[in-house]
């Protein structure tokens, strides 16, 4: 499992080879492609895919496309579509050319279809589903070939212009390539590459009733795109000899090669499309961009920067090893990241009152802050001091632990920007719970030390006259459990994964923030000192309202062992 969170790698497997063929002159500069099927938001693991993809078209200066795999239209939608697109945006990369779609070559692969009958080596097929999973035998068994197998080409060729002209029931009859029922690959053993489907289709409207198959659809569309080096993940290793299968058998002219890596598996995350959406579907969750949720839109929305997550991908690099990758990984790229982007502000988000007895309008003076201490260009603020201001309750003890160096009864600190101040009296409720804090100013002391005495510690606060209340949520962990999907009961069957979501991934507090960030734009990011990063809301927060910020992540692993 990787946990290094060390400088990003740099070469890999799939770069050596590129560099071998442009070395040879087998390729004159790459092409490659994002291909995602528009049938939900992407994920982490689209991220890594992404920036591997058009980082190596930027890289060597070639072509990256972006392609929509639309050959399931009951799942696809217009939505994913735009979202996906938006995805790829804001992670800062460019597609070559237009959007492509799979259902841009849907005439092309139709008439290949019809090549492959013409030559005998595809058939249409009447087995069910069913009888299909029975003959098509198992690991250790072959297949057994379909009694339709040895129709005629002109019956086949019949038969599949009806099925296209929608004579048959969905599901009666399928096209099927014509290859090996014995052989050890099963993808290898007369793959369906037609299904009747009756489902009106985000682009292609009602013109189809029949739709092609994953396996036979990408493989030509790599080759009509001019795809150099087709990039996926390991699963679909297996996959390799039916995709050379088909481009070997029709004439394209044009034959990609196909690569694997190993899928990206982010711990206490789901990177399963069809699981997200169910988080979606239940409710668990406000939708596809919820902040907890490992999609790019979550992603965004909770605060991280298209260069965090562009440096984490970097980080994990690329393989053929199983990437199993702590979520530590993640956050520290993207705290990293935030660093050097982060402007600086106060905030409050666990108040205490602290009132300042020997406070003076006329001798009390404010100072400007910078918003980042290696960035003077970020510029600076008026941070203004108040009677009354706010700290965080865990900066005070009555009864201080060894090497305390905050406030405590009697003690000193210094305010962040500000004064040396005394706690002179404890103010509790009927409880016995501190509720106020009198102090006292050392006015000698802004912008120098106090004279005789050592004050070690310093505490953030926000002037309560000049503080803007703003809703701020709390976000963590969405499962209890690192491999959320993986886990096995006594019976050996996996345990549903919503067993393991966490009952405290979400909490909503107020906090008080320095008022600069009063008419801050929405997807604003900040570094709230000694607290964490946050992000105004890119939905629900409204320049001069009351701000809502989204937790992105703490200022240090929180979840080190």
């Amino acid at each position: 499992m990787s946990t290094d969170n060390s400088a990003p790698a740099v070469s890999n497997f799939i770069r050596s080879i590129i560099d071998e063929d442009l070395a040879s002159g087998k390729h004159q500069g790459i092409v490659t492609r994002f291909p995602p099927e528009p049938n939900g938001y992407l994920h982490v693991g689209h991220a890594k895919s992404i920036c591997l993809n058009f980082g190596l078209a930027d890289d060597y200066q070639g072509k990256c496309n972006l392609r929509m795999d639309d050959t399931n239209p009951e799942k696809e939608s217009d939505e994913y579509v735009q979202a996906i697109q938006e995805g790829v945006e804001w992670l800062g990369f460019k597609w070559d050319g237009q959007v492509r779609f799979a259902s841009d070559y849907f005439d092309a692969l139709f008439g290949y279809a019809v090549e492959l009958i013409e030559a005998g080596k595809a058939f249409v097929d009447d087995l069910s589903a069913e009888e299909m999973r029975a003959y098509r035998g198992g690991l250790t068994e072959p297949g057994r070939e379909s009694p339709y197998r040895s129709r005629t080409v002109e019956e086949n060729l019949d038969l599949f212009m009806r099925m296209r002209d929608g004579e048959f029931a969905d599901g009666s009859k399928t096209l099927r390539l014509k290859i090996d029922m014995a052989s050890p690959n099963i993808n290898l053993r007369d793959p369906v590459i037609y299904r009747i489907r009756r489902a009106h289709h985000h682009r292609t409207g009602d013109k189809w009733c029949i739709y092609p198959m994953y396996d036979y659809t990408h493989c030509i569309s790599d080759a009509i795109e001019g795809i150099t080096h087709s990039l996926c993940t390991l699963e679909f290793e297996d996959h390799r000899p039916l995709y050379d299968w088909v481009l070997d058998n029709i004439s394209i002219g044009c034959h990609p090669r196909q690569y694997e890596f190993s899928r990206l598996e982010l711990m206490y995350a789901l990177t399963s499309k069809r699981k997200l959406n169910q988080l979606v579907i239940d409710g668990v969750v406000s939708g596809w961009d919820d902040p907890r949720m490992p999609t790019i839109a979550g992603m965004r929305r909770r605060g991280m920067s298209p260069a965090g997550i562009r440096l984490f991908a970097q980080r994990i690099g690329v393989s053929r090893s199983e990437n199993v990758v702590d979520m530590s990984v993640l956050e520290g790229a993207v705290r990293d990241a935030l660093e050097g982007e982060a402007p600086r502000v106060m905030a409050v988000v666990n108040p205490l009152k602290v009132t300042l007895s020997n406070y003076d309008d006329a001798l009390t003076a404010s100072r400007s802050a910078p918003f980042h201490p290696q960035h003077p260009e970020f510029g600076e603020r008026d941070v203004p001091l108040s009677r009354e201001i706010w700290i965080e309750r865990d900066d005070f003890a009555e009864v201080p632990p060894p090497k305390w160096q905050r406030l405590t009864a009697g003690g000193e600190v210094r305010l962040r920007y500000s004064y040396v101040i005394r706690c002179d009296e404890v103010v509790k409720d009927e409880a016995g719970e501190v509720v106020e804090l009198k102090c006292s100013i050392d006015h000698d002391t802004l912008g120098k030390n106090p004279e005789g005495r050592k004050v070690k510690g310093v505490i953030h606060w926000v002037g309560a006259a000049h503080a803007v209340e703003a809703e701020v949520r709390w976000y963590d962990r969405l499962f209890t459990e690192a491999r959320p999907d993986a886990v096995r009961g006594e019976d050996g069957e996996y345990v549903d994964f919503r067993t393991f979501l966490s009952d405290h991934s979400l909490k909503t507090i107020t906090a008080f923030v320095e008022p600069v960030v009063r008419d801050a734009a929405p997807e604003t990011r900040y570094q709230f000192e000694r607290v964490g990063y946050f992000v105004t809301d890119r939905h629900e927060h409204v320049a001069g309202g009351r701000p809502v910020f989204n937790r992105t992540v703490g200022l240090k692993d929180s979840w080190a062992k």
